[in-house]
């Protein structure tokens, strides 16, 4: 059939040798990002400390307007941070649990790192919403936790393990009517799942560009809606947050106005420029584009696993599944690190299994040669050569 979103596939230098599957993980690098490298190393060698004050003390935001478009938000809305943890950190400090409002609603299902984060809080009455199948999220349970003790409701838009798709807006209208705020994880979600964040009422959100915005590690993210910029005084914070930052005055700190007030220390240039090019090529193929060719990608996963007995641990209804189907097969870690071996990027999660994520530069016929693959290394035993295996990264 003809694929119009390959006509980007030549930008990704990676895919002329490789079955990369794994976006959901670290997208393809755009040939481009090279030069823009090369442009941060140039400016460095030339500029010197000069170019803080030529663009670089600002990047943490301007980048953010490059971004802004593909999360449905304004120019001057967004700050980058060099991890989502961080990102994540920074607002919920803002909020006050002090008191009886200081209930945190999340689901077991949330990344861990966030759930390390908002255990550690000293004031949070955490609630966990548990999954009943480990795949999905009982919405109407979620709804019934966010009462008017709770301060704040803090979810995925995409589950990682599963990739199921949360109803954000309904989720962020029950809070809203509940008076608490929502802080919505989108990383699993912009760039393959079109995203409306002013229009579906979020308060917040955060994500990350080294996935399906192909924009490499160290850029995440942070939008707040800005009627509630001047509410919110972040308790993790530093010198980018101050309006004169290079007055070096005393503490307590004067927070800025607007997303700048979101801001901590020092920001991390080089992966700022690493960011964009990626996030060009995103706003030029579409959101409406990428997540039509997506649904049918993953279908056509689901029925090639079908095919071969295994179980899939991705929702069934398009709708509800994001860019990533998740396969249970036998010996499944062992089977990844054989696929990977042969230039068949994926990744394994324990309760999911081996996870594929084809992107807007996936060929079809890599969705079928990639599950051929992981039955014949079943068949043959190869797997059985990475059993044992200590693997820092799977």
């Amino acid at each position: 059939m003809d694929d119009a979103l390959l006509r980007h596939r030549d930008a990704f230098p990676i895919l002329s040798r490789t079955n990369y599957l794994i976006s959901n993980s670290l997208g393809a690098m755009p040939a481009t990002t090279a030069d823009r490298l090369a442009e941060y190393a140039n400016t460095w060698a030339t500029r010197g400390v000069r170019a803080w004050g030529e663009g670089w003390w600002e990047m943490a935001m301007s980048v953010g307007d490059e971004l802004a478009p593909i999360l449905g938000v304004g120019t001057g809305e967004v700050c980058f941070h060099q991890n989502v943890t961080l990102a994540s950190a920074v607002f919920v400090s803002a909020v006050d649990f002090r008191g009886d409002r200081n209930k945190l609603v999340i689901v077991d299902l949330e990344f861990p790192s966030l759930q390390y984060l908002y255990h550690q809080h000293p004031d949070a009455e955490i609630v966990t919403i548990r999954s009943k199948d480990g795949m999905t999220i009982d919405e109407d349970e979620l709804c019934a936790a966010i009462d008017e003790r709770t301060a704040l409701v803090a979810i995925s838009h995409v589950l990682f393990r599963s990739a199921y798709v949360m109803d954000a807006q309904r989720i962020a209208a029950r809070a809203r009517e509940m008076g608490a705020l929502t802080l919505l994880d989108v990383f699993q979600a912009a760039g393959t799942v079109p995203l409306r964040l002013k229009e579906w009422g979020i308060d917040a959100a955060v994500g990350g560009c080294l996935k399906w915005l192909c924009g490499g590690p160290g850029n995440c993210y942070l939008w707040v809606r800005p009627e509630l910029h001047a509410t919110l005084e972040p308790r993790l914070t530093g010198w980018q947050a101050h309006p004169r930052p290079f007055a070096f005055e005393a503490g307590p700190i004067e927070f800025r106005e607007g997303i700048g007030r979101f801001l901590t220390g020092t920001p991390n240039i080089p992966a700022l420029y690493a960011a964009t090019e990626g996030l060009r090529i995103l706003r030029e193929a579409g959101d409406v584009a990428i997540r039509a060719k997506s649904e049918r990608q993953t279908a056509r996963l689901v029925e090639l696993a079908d095919a071969q007995g295994w179980t899939v641990t991705a929702p069934r209804d398009p709708a509800k599944r994001g860019g990533t189907v998740a396969v249970d097969v036998p010996h499944g870690v062992d089977v990844a690190a054989e696929l990977n071996a042969r230039d068949i990027c994926c990744d394994f999660r324990p309760g999911a299994g081996i996870r594929m994520s084809p992107h807007f530069y996936t060929r079809d016929d890599e969705l079928d040669s990639a599950v051929a693959a992981a039955a014949e290394i079943l068949e043959s035993g190869a797997w059985e050569q990475h059993a044992g295996t200590r693997r820092t990264v799977t």
